[in-house]
């Protein structure tokens, strides 16, 4: 068995897919495996693709048609072998050091879920992840399951993305990636901290995140569709905290925080359609309440 599968959903990504594999070649840590699955890529990425699974046998490549991100992962998780699982999107690079400083810290700590700091790429520039004022000064910490679960709602701790972090194989037993919109990290990653024993934050900052032009600027429709699939995910949480029976009170109130800020920004901004929907989220939500 490898220690650690990479898994990498691909679609279209050329222009940075190089950067990318060449900082998983670099790895000072050997003892992995990379699940490259090219999701119907219309440019050269799956070429570029047989090019590293020809001159490295760790890296094994798969194609399917052209399907949501969520689906390209389930599709990642029926071909790995490792004993953890680490998500590595094909637009973002990590440091040579990264896979070393996470199994190091797992071994050291026993978690079944390892952060590590981000840095953020934009415009040419390198920012650091926002999470690095909030635990960065500690040389270890375990991170309070109801707050990595918690971060759902405002992202304050960089802890709901499924990048940047080492997750334990046999939390994804039985693990389903739902489909049912885009932002597949909001409504799947608090199913892995529900399941854990100990979730462990480390301020080395070790990943890039790259932010891409084409995903900032959104139309009004754009940004209610949005609005209506990021209430999705939070709803579908109160769904398995109620089942788990795990602090349901604190996350209705989370959310109910949640909304009122929203509702307040499109106010701001007087984006009708966007108040009308929160306005019904908000009755929705103390009718369940009461």
């Amino acid at each position: 068995m490898v220690a650690v599968s990479i898994c990498m959903p691909i679609y279209n990504v050329e222009k940075y897919l190089n950067q990318c594999l060449e900082s998983i070649i670099q790895q000072t840590f050997r003892d992995f495996e990379v699940i490259m699955v090219d999701n119907g890529s219309t440019d050269d990425s799956f070429n570029i693709c047989q090019m590293y699974a020809l001159k490295d046998e760790r890296f094994k490549l798969y194609r399917q048609e052209k399907a949501g991100v969520a689906a390209v992962r389930n599709t990642c998780l029926k071909h790995i072998h490792g004993e953890y699982v680490a998500w590595i999107d094909s637009d973002d690079w990590i440091d040579n050091d990264y896979l070393e400083k996470l199994v190091e810290t797992q071994k050291k700590t026993q978690a079944d879920i390892i952060c590590i700091g981000n840095k953020t790429y934009m415009n040419d520039q390198i920012y650091l992840g926002s999470h690095q004022n909030k635990y960065g000064s500690y040389p270890d910490c375990e991170i309070p399951k109801k707050d990595a679960i918690g971060d759902i709602f405002f992202g304050m701790l960089s802890l709901i993305s499924l990048w940047g972090c080492l997750i334990k194989k046999s939390l994804y037993r039985g693990f389903i990636f739902s489909e049912d919109n885009r932002y597949d990290d909001q409504g799947n990653k608090f199913k892995l901290y529900l399941q854990a024993n100990k979730i462990v934050g480390i301020p080395e900052v070790a990943y890039t995140y790259r932010v891409r032009e084409e995903s900032i600027t959104q139309s009004d429709t754009e940004l209610l569709k949005f609005l209506e699939e990021q209430t999705a995910n939070l709803e579908k949480l109160f769904y398995y905290v109620e089942v788990a029976d795990f602090e349901t009170d604190y996350f209705y109130h989370r959310y109910l925080e949640w909304l009122t800020r929203k509702l307040s920004e499109e106010v701001v901004k007087n984006d009708s359609k966007c108040q009308s929907y929160l306005k019904k989220r908000l009755k929705l939500l103390k009718n369940r309440m009461i």
